[in-house]
């Protein structure tokens, strides 16, 4: 059975994405495996000040640095576990028998990456710990795990609560007609209005093809409101969600190339670092 892995660190976001673990859990059928990394420190390291320090003080400082170092890294396995035991004590409470914990030294996507074969679903807070809420995903954790990852990436907001419908931005493109399949597929969104909303591009035959995937949709029992818009393609899509009370939004995710990210930009990457709102990119 894959699970849901549930990435947990401590942050803000912490019990928003316990939260929508416990539910994207519950709508999937499927165990949930709640995760906390412990990456080392990104600072100087202390050996590398030695040269700074006076010979007769050196010894006595950088051993006293060494047991500060050991007292943290023993603080950040305790809390991690704490934090691993009231998310399993809260998700059994909601009455889910298959929960698990785990923890892992390194970074969170090398921990994801390794537990990838195992997973359904990757659920995340838009900002982990030691992050500003204002943060550019170029660069980021949610970033490098949507690259690496071929699972599906939920990524959360602070305040999450049960949605009851989706905004699909699809495109025209392959992986907005994989995504479909997915969410007819998936079981995730089942039960949930989708807006499918579509914005004029150039991809040949999207008007015809959008019509396709609504009914599609309709046809697999969603309830389906379509919009065929016109304008910039971020800034109408952020409009529409702000104008139909949308509870998440659903997209595919970018190419691979980070280059031609860099060059061109993403509305996948816009619509993360914009969208205050739960976020599905699907691959």
């Amino acid at each position: 059975m894959k699970n849901v892995i549930t990435c947990i660190d401590g942050s803000n976001y912490t019990e928003s994405v316990c939260n929508a673990g416990i539910w994207a859990a519950d709508k999937l059928a499927k165990p949930l495996l709640f995760l906390h990394a412990i990456e080392k420190d990104q600072k100087a390291h202390y050996e590398n000040l030695s040269g700074a320090i006076g010979f007769g003080a050196r010894s006595a400082l950088l051993e006293k640095m060494t047991e500060l170092d050991e007292q943290q890294s023993k603080l950040a396995l305790q809390l991690g576990k704490e934090l691993l035991e009231h998310a399993t004590q809260r998700a059994v409470a909601q009455g889910h028998e298959l929960v698990e914990s785990t923890q892992r030294h390194g970074t969170i996507t090398d921990a994801i990456c390794d537990l990838e074969a195992d997973a359904r679903l990757i659920v995340l807070g838009r900002c982990g710990q030691g992050h500003s809420a204002s943060f550019k995903a170029l660069g980021s954790h949610i970033e490098q795990i949507i690259r690496q990852v071929h699972t599906p990436v939920l990524i959360t907001n602070q305040d999450f609560i049960q949605p009851q419908n989706f905004l699909l931005c699809y495109d025209a493109r392959e992986i907005a007609d994989k995504a479909v399949q997915r969410i007819i597929e998936g079981g995730l969104l089942q039960g949930l209005k989708c807006h499918l909303v579509t914005v004029k591009n150039n991809v040949s035959d999207q008007q015809s093809k959008f019509k396709a995937a609504e009914a599609l949709l309709v046809e697999h029992g969603f309830e389906v409101e379509a919009s065929y818009l016109t304008g910039n393609i971020f800034d109408s899509l952020m409009a529409y969600k702000q104008n139909h009370a949308v509870d998440m939004v659903v997209m595919g995710a970018f190419a691979h190339s980070k280059f031609r990210q860099v060059l061109l930009g993403s509305n996948t990457m816009k619509m993360i670092e914009n969208t205050q709102l739960p976020l599905i990119v699907l691959r």
